[in-house]
């Protein structure tokens, strides 16, 4: 073994009188530095993370709001449903079991024309019976008269006889009693005659019930019956639930919305006012108030207000929910055609790494959506691309409010 082996070898002894507990002061050092950088970690970022997934951040909620070019001259808003002021609800005159059904539900009537029929097998068929006991009795007249003409000769010749001298007199009197008997028992006859057509003639008017016709020009708002159901007279309001057929005039829709009764001074009669409809929300149409009903809901305090439309109402149904705006000047038909603006309020938007954002509400939570806002409009500003009208967002959203955060609602008290 060369010496440079025994030396390296003897370098290798394990030096007993050290303590291996001991540490060095540099690896202190880097230990706690270590510790600080782990505590400063949990406190700046782990402990933020956790409450806002643990912990409710209170917010104020304003919302994206759908703002109409007449917004400068509305004095009052209200919401309501879009009905038909004329309503008929026809019903078949007599029961009885549908043999035909000529329209289907949206059809457009016109007065009188045919809707459905019931069967009229055994109508007729009661017809046809009463033309035959006219018919008998017209033959029964027919044969007391030809009876009578008879008695009346045998009478004349027993007469001429008895004024003679050559006839007894008895037999010019019976023959006498008999004409007047024959002549009592036709019109007995005459009047069966009549009876039995009267009945008839009843008969045919009613067949006429077994036909249900248009009352109103409108349209069919129901389901109409199905062949071989059994249909019947109804009561006033209920004829659509039991076989009847509901048709309304679309040309008097009107807007029926509730007006609180502080307000009503500031709707009259013939005002103007500004249609939306959930249905069509880049759409408006001029109004105009037609009815105010002169009564007040008493436990809601608020008084029913009818606005008719001015403009086309073309596509416009029953029970659309609608929102009306009552303005203190009148709106020209190219005015109506702007479309109305998307306006976000400025306090709701944020910067998140440069970009525009604002913070929606779902389920007590917040979504973090981009936005692109367009120029500035009153305290806000118009919406180019984001959310859509009525969606609900955070209000001076906090800087370190973050997308997925549990959040509760302020409240103003």
């Amino acid at each position: 073994m060369s010496d440079q082996l025994s030396s390296d070898l003897a370098s290798l002894k394990i030096d007993r009188d050290v303590n291996p507990d001991r540490k060095g002061p540099l690896r202190l050092v880097v230990i706690g530095g270590a510790v600080a950088v782990i505590a400063a970690l949990v406190y700046f970022v782990g402990l933020p993370y956790v409450e806002s997934r643990m912990f409710k951040t209170e917010v104020e909620v304003t919302e994206i709001a759908l703002v109409s070019p007449a917004q400068a001259s509305i004095e009052l808003t209200s919401t309501g449903y879009v009905m038909p002021q004329t309503v008929s609800q026809a019903a078949a005159k007599v029961p009885g079991k549908v043999a035909v059904v000529s329209i289907q539900q949206g059809d457009v009537v016109k007065q009188g024309d045919l809707l459905l029929e019931l069967e009229l097998f055994d109508h007729d068929a009661a017809i046809a019976a009463g033309k035959s006991r006219v018919a008998s009795a017209r033959a029964a007249v027919a044969t007391s008269r030809a009876t009578l003409e008879e008695a009346k000769q045998i009478a004349a010749r027993a007469k001429q006889l008895f004024e003679k001298g050559v006839g007894p007199k008895a037999a010019a009197e019976d023959a006498a009693a008999r004409v007047n008997s024959l002549s009592a028992a036709l019109k007995a006859a005459d009047a069966n005659v009549r009876a039995a057509q009267a009945e008839v003639d009843a008969l045919q008017v009613n067949r006429d019930n077994y036909s249900l016709r248009a009352p109103i020009d409108g349209t069919v708002i129901n389901k109409p019956p199905e062949i071989g159901e059994i249909v019947g007279p109804a009561m006033g309001g209920i004829a659509a639930q039991i076989g009847g057929i509901e048709i309304a005039d679309f040309s008097t829709l009107a807007v029926e919305t509730d007006v609180p009764e502080g307000r009503l001074h500031l709707v009259r009669i013939g005002s103007p006012a500004e249609i939306s409809l959930d249905a069509f929300p880049g759409k408006r149409y001029r109004g105009r108030v037609n009815e105010i009903v002169p009564r007040v809901n008493r436990a809601k305090a608020t008084v029913m207000v009818k606005v008719a439309f001015v403009d086309d109402s073309a596509g416009v149904l029953p029970d659309m929910a609608a929102r009306v705006s009552f303005l203190a000047g009148e709106l020209d038909a190219e005015a109506i055609k702007e479309p109305p603006k998307l306006i976000i309020p400025s306090t709701a938007v944020a910067n998140r790494d440069g970009a525009k954002v604002v913070f929606t509400i779902e389920s007590s939570k917040v979504r973090m959506v981009p936005v692109q806002l367009g120029p500035a409009y009153g305290t806000g500003f118009e919406l180019v691309s984001g959310p859509a009208a009525g969606t609900r967002v955070v209000k001076n959203p906090p800087d370190d409010l973050s997308d997925g955060q549990k959040i509760k609602e302020r409240s103003d008290g």
